[in-house]
C-alpha cells in the first residue's frame, strides 16, 4: 500500500492550487479552474476513503504515522486515530459539495477556487498534524484564505467581517502560541503523541502574589481555551461568526460553519482534556455553564433576526454549546455525542446555508419579510429545507437528534441543573427553526417578485443529494460514527481518569465520570 496516504491527502488540493495558478484569465481557462478544482476536490475524497479502509477502529492510538526530520530539530510528523480520521473524512466529502455551489460565480473565479483549495490542505493538515509547529502552522494559516474569500468575495460590509474574523481568531492564537513554547521548554519535544504522556505539573504555583491551583496546567489550558473558545466560538467571543456568516459568499459560510468552527472542537479534545487534565477538572464547570448560556442566549438571539443567514449563524454558535458542554462532560456519552454533534452539525449547517444560497441566488436578498409561500413555486426545495430544518431541531431519525441527546445523556451525568437548562436549548431551536421555515416556506405567494421563481437546478439537487443521505444515514445507524470513534475516546477517558485521580486524590473520579 501507498505509505504516504496522509501527506497525499493534505498536499494534493494545494498541488492543484498551483497548478491552477499558471491557467491565464480567458473565459475557457475561468472554466477549466472550475473543473480542475472539482477534480482534485473529487481525488482527496478518494484518497480519503483508502485512508479509511486501511484504518483499524479498534486500535485507539494514532495510525499511518508519517515522521521525518524536517529543520531545526523538528519534525514533520503526521498521524489519525479514531477522533481526527472522521474530520478528515468530513472536510474531503463536503469540499467537492462546495466547489459544485460556487458553480455560478463570475468574479476572479481562478482565484476563488485556488483560495478554497489551499484552504482545503490547511484543515485537513490540523486534523492530521502530531507536531505542535505543523499544527500551529496549519491551524493559522487556514485564516488567510478565509480572510480572502470574505473580503474578496463577500458582501458589502466585507472588508468589515474579514478583518473582524482575523483579529479574533489571530489574537486568541497569540496565546496558544506562548503556551506551545512553554510546553516544550516543559517537555522537551514538540511531539504530540510524546506530549499525551507527559505530566505537566499541576502543584499550587504563587503568580503575582497569588495563588494559582493546578498550577502549569491551569495556564496553559487557559492559554488553549483562549484560541479555541474563539475558534468555536463560544460565549462570549462569538461575534465575529455572524458578521462573516453574513458577509461572506454562500461557499465560505458553508466551508466556515462545517469545518472550520469543529477545530475549536478537535482542539480541545487533542489538547485540553488529555494534555492538561487537571485544569480541565478544575475549569471544566465553568465550561459548562458557559456552553449553558451559550445555548440559551443565542436561541433568543435567533429568534429575533430578519436575515437568514444571521439566524443560521447564532444557531450554530447555540450547537457549539453542546459541543463543548459533552467535551467537559468528560465521559463517554458526552464525548461520543460531541463528537457526533459537530459531523451532524457539518452536514446541517452546511446544508441549511446552501438553502439560503439557493435562493438567494435568485433573489438577492437574505431578509426573511422578502420570502413567503415558496411551496408553490419550489416545492422540491421545500422539501429539502424542510429535511435540514428538522435536522437541525433534532428530530429523531435524523444526524441532529443522536449528536443532542448523547451530549445530554453525558452531561446529566455530571450535573443535572446543567443537563436541565441544556435540554431548553432544543424548544428554542424548534422555535426559531420552525419560525424561519414557516414565514420562508409556507402562506400564501402574495410577493410579485416570487411568482416567476424557479424550483432547484439538476446541479443544486446533485449538491444536496449526500447531504441529505448522509443525515439520514447517520440518523438511523449512528453506530458508523461511535463505532470509529469508541476506542479513541476510551482511551482518552481513561487517561483523564487517572490523571485526574493521581493530581487530585479527593476526587471520586469514578462515581463521576
Amino acid at each position: 500500500m501507498f505509505d504516504n496516504l496522509l501527506s497525499l491527502v493534505t498536499f494534493l488540493p494545494a498541488v492543484a492550487a498551483l497548478f491552477m495558478a499558471v491557467l491565464g484569465n480567458d473565459p475557457a481557462s475561468q472554466r477549466n479552474a472550475k473543473w480542475l478544482a472539482l477534480a482534485a476536490t473529487t481525488a482527496t475524497f478518494l484518497v480519503s476513503i483508502a485512508i479509511l479502509v486501511q484504518f483499524d477502529p479498534s486500535n485507539p492510538g494514532f495510525q499511518l504515522v508519517e515522521d521525518s526530520e524536517w529543520m531545526f530539530g523538528l519534525h514533520y510528523k503526521l498521524g489519525v486515530d479514531g477522533i481526527s480520521v472522521l474530520f478528515v473524512m468530513l472536510t474531503t466529502f463536503l469540499m467537492p459539495i462546495v466547489i459544485l455551489s460556487c458553480w455560478e460565480v463570475t468574479h476572479r473565479v481562478k482565484e476563488y477556487m485556488m483560495a478554497f483549495l489551499l484552504l482545503e490542505t490547511l484543515m485537513i493538515g490540523v486534523f492530521v498534524a502530531l507536531d505542535l509547529v505543523l499544527f500551529y502552522l496549519f491551524f493559522e494559516g487556514g485564516l488567510i484564505p478565509m480572510f480572502l474569500i470574505i473580503g474578496i468575495w463577500g458582501g458589502k460590509d466585507r472588508i468589515y467581517a474579514s478583518f473582524k474574523f482575523f483579529l479574533y481568531t489571530f489574537l486568541g492564537s497569540v496565546l496558544m502560541l506562548v503556551a506551545m513554547v512553554t510546553m516544550y521548554v516543559d517537555a522537551g519535544t514538540t511531539d504530540i503523541e510524546q506530549l499525551l504522556t507527559h505530566s505537566f505539573s499541576a502543584g499550587t504555583m504563587e503568580i503575582m502574589g497569588f495563588q494559582v491551583v493546578g498550577g502549569l496546567q491551569v495556564l496553559l489550558w487557559l492559554a488553549f481555551f483562549a484560541s479555541f473558545a474563539v475558534k468555536m466560538p463560544m460565549w462570549p467571543v462569538h461575534t465575529w461568526l455572524p458578521d462573516a456568516h453574513v458577509q461572506a459568499p454562500t461557499a465560505g459560510s458553508v466551508v466556515l460553519a462545517a469545518i472550520l468552527l469543529k477545530m475549536g472542537g478537535y482542539g480541545f479534545l487533542r489538547f485540553s482534556l488529555p494534555m492538561f487534565p487537571v485544569g480541565s477538572e478544575i475549569l471544566g464547570p465553568l465550561v459548562l455553564w458557559m456552553s449553558v448560556i451559550a445555548i440559551i442566549y443565542t436561541s433568543l438571539v435567533a429568534m429575533m433576526q430578519e436575515d437568514m443567514k444571521k439566524l443560521i449563524a447564532y444557531s450554530s454558535v447555540a450547537h457549539m454549546g453542546y459541543v463543548t458542554m459533552g467535551i467537559f462532560a468528560a465521559n463517554q456519552q458526552g464525548i461520543d455525542g460531541a463528537i457526533f454533534q459537530m459531523l451532524s452539525h457539518g452536514f446541517v449547517s452546511g446544508a441549511l446555508f446552501l438553502c439560503v444560497g439557493v435562493i438567494y441566488d435568485r433573489m438577492h436578498t437574505r431578509d426573511i419579510d422578502a420570502y413567503g409561500g415558496l411551496v408553490v413555486r419550489m416545492p422540491a426545495y421545500a422539501l429539502v429545507f424542510m429535511l435540514f430544518t428538522m435536522a437541525n431541531v433534532g428530530l429523531p431519525g435524523t444526524s441532529g437528534f443522536v449528536g443532542e441527546f448523547l451530549t445530554l445523556i453525558g452531561v446529566f451525568r455530571e450535573n443535572t441543573w446543567v443537563g436541565v437548562l441544556a435540554a431548553t436549548g432544543v424548544i428554542l431551536s424548534a422555535g426559531y427553526a420552525l419560525w424561519l421555515y414557516r414565514r420562508v416556506v409556507f402562506g400564501d405567494l402574495i410577493k410579485e417578485s416570487l411568482k416567476t421563481i424557479s424550483d432547484m437546478t439538476a446541479r443544486e439537487r446533485l449538491i444536496f443529494a449526500p447531504l441529505i443521505v448522509m443525515t439520514l444515514l447517520l440518523g438511523v445507524y449512528p453506530s458508523l460514527v461511535t463505532d470509529a470513534i469508541g476506542p479513541s475516546v476510551e482511551a482518552l477517558i481513561s487517561h483523564y481518569d487517572v490523571a485526574v485521580a493521581d493530581f487530585m486524590p479527593g476526587t471520586d473520579v469514578a462515581e463521576s465520570h
